[in-house]
């Protein structure tokens, strides 16, 4: 009887301990997931961006969303501020969350190079300094590219918008040269000569490209954050005027 008794309360403590672990145990899974679910404010990515963007054109590409803390990869970034003159190392989806390992020097991939976007091609053309703003384009650069021909076909058109500069490889500027020498640590050294200009394109567009440095003129004009993109019609000497 008596050991029956003992039997009988060493289950019932058995059974409350068992008890009070299992809601110990409950009561720390619900607090490490409420940890999980803590929001996070992080930076995803709206609209398709191509490798090579730079951070001064993401801000509309991207907005600041509400993310629970589990579902936030180590990297995220809450905010562009520490990304200036970064471009991005590979092409981005909507809805993928901007990582600080997507940001990138224009240089440390290859020197001098930022990635081609997925499903274009590179074209290198060598140009004179006017029509590459002075030798001042660089590597990440977005451009409009303008041909123009000769006294016999006489005309002047836009070509393309939105063309990404890959690479530039120039000779260094003689500091001799400099606009005012001597006059201005600010003087913008003049270039030495011609550069290669390496292009993303697709292939029909490389082909455009290669025609009208082969038998034209190419000019190239920096686009920036506000530039306003028309489609102008082809300019002949008859209508430059109208």
């Amino acid at each position: 009887m008596k050991s029956r008794l003992l039997g009988g309360l060493a289950a019932l403590l058995l059974a409350v301990v068992g008890a009070i672990l299992l809601f110990v145990y409950v009561q720390g899974a619900s607090a490490r997931a409420q940890a999980g679910l803590e929001p996070v404010n992080v930076l995803v990515v709206t609209e398709q961006v191509p490798a090579g963007t730079k951070s001064s054109d993401l801000a509309g590409k991207v907005r600041a969303e509400s993310i629970p803390k589990s579902a936030v990869p180590e990297g995220a970034l809450t905010s562009l501020d520490q990304q200036d003159g970064k471009v991005t190392a590979v092409a981005l989806q909507p809805g993928e969350q901007l990582l600080a390992a997507r940001m990138v020097g224009p240089r440390d991939l290859v020197p001098g190079t930022v990635p081609v976007p997925n499903g274009l091609e590179e074209v290198t053309l060598l140009l004179t300094p006017e029509r590459i703003l002075g030798g001042r384009l660089e590597a990440g650069d977005t451009v409009t590219v303008y041909s123009s021909f000769g006294k016999d076909d006489g005309q002047t058109g836009l070509l393309f918008h939105d063309v990404l500069i890959t690479a530039v490889q120039k000779a260094p500027s003689d500091p001799k040269n400099s606009a005012g020498s001597g006059s201005s640590d600010s003087a913008v050294a003049m270039p030495s000569g011609s550069a290669f200009i390496t292009f993303a394109r697709s292939d029909a567009d490389a082909a455009k490209l290669v025609y009208s440095a082969e038998f034209g003129k190419l000019w190239l004009a920096k686009q920036t954050d506000s530039t306003v993109k028309s489609t102008p019609p082809v300019t002949k000497l008859g209508g430059l005027y109208q």
